[in-house]
């Protein structure tokens, strides 16, 4: 059977450990080093443009290489939905009669996965759908469609709150080992030597720090994350499982116009926005 392609407080006041940024927020990707490509997508709607990044290579070839052959034009945009995303290019939809469900994708069109933690969900990424994990539990991307991020504004006090809540397991259990234990000491501590007080309080922050960093599912926004998400705005919650191969250059208000299309149950828009044409070129 088919399926849709669905792109899937506080402890202690006192006691907040001041986390760090990633190592992501010093990258610099060769991208901006060398002249990018440039995709024009023709739509219904309008124009879409997008770079194309170059450190995820097995996808923006793939995605040329199938532009070249006209894959995607002629098909359409499938699902919309309002301050998340855009998606289409499925080849079942180049034909699909008026209210047919589509963009159910192509299996056989899937490669594995380049997620890069500088390449994330903001406003105008194109990225890469794809089955579920409980049958693509390698998170391979599916080729034969593309999805471009609307998304939204996050405030930074959403994305701390963002944070705490998936890093609360993971803190509380290292609070039970570093902070637990010495916490009626270090309250007599807090009286008798602040100086001392505060200096090992830093340690068990880094500790619990370090706790949280080194355990998988744990979340910390970088410092791009943060003034992307805080400004242009984008989908937080697709990071680290969809692969992002580029980004909208032009054409932010034909992406709101799409998204914003009247849509049925199956969030296909009622009325059809048609890829006319995919073409890419080399940057200037």
């Amino acid at each position: 059977m088919k399926k849709s392609y669905y792109i899937l407080l506080g402890l202690l006041a006192c006691l907040t450990p001041a986390f760090g940024q990633s190592d992501a927020d010093s990258v610099t990707s060769a991208s901006e080093q060398v002249p990018a490509k440039i995709v024009t997508i023709n739509t219904s709607a309008g124009i879409l443009k997008a770079k194309l990044y170059d450190d995820v290579p097995n996808h923006v070839r793939t995605f040329i290489e199938r532009a070249k052959r006209g894959e995607y034009d002629g098909t359409l945009f499938t699902r919309v939905l309002p301050e998340f995303m855009i998606q289409g290019g499925a080849p079942d939809s180049r034909n699909a009669p008026a209210g047919a469900r589509c963009g159910f994708g192509d299996r056989n069109s899937e490669i594995m996965p380049e997620m890069r933690p500088h390449r994330f969900n903001k406003r105008g990424a194109l990225a890469a759908p794809r089955q579920n994990d409980d049958i693509n539990p390698q998170k391979k991307s599916d080729m034969s469609q593309f999805y471009i991020v609307q998304g939204k504004v996050y405030t930074n006090g959403e994305l701390d709150t963002l944070e705490m809540i998936a890093n609360q397991d993971i803190k509380e259990k290292a609070m039970e080992k570093f902070f637990y234990p010495v916490r009626a000491e270090l309250r007599m501590q807090k009286v008798s030597n602040k100086r001392e007080y505060q200096k090992r309080l830093r340690k068990i922050n880094a500790q619990v720090d370090s706790v949280v960093r080194a355990t998988p599912g744990h979340l910390l926004f970088t410092k791009q994350q943060r003034k992307a998400y805080t400004t242009e705005g984008g989908c937080h919650h697709l990071d680290g499982n969809y692969t992002v191969y580029g980004e909208l250059i032009e054409g932010f208000d034909v992406l709101d116009a799409i998204a914003g299309q009247p849509r049925d149950t199956y969030d296909r828009p009622k009325k059809d926005i048609r890829i006319l044409k995919v073409t890419v070129d080399s940057g200037e």
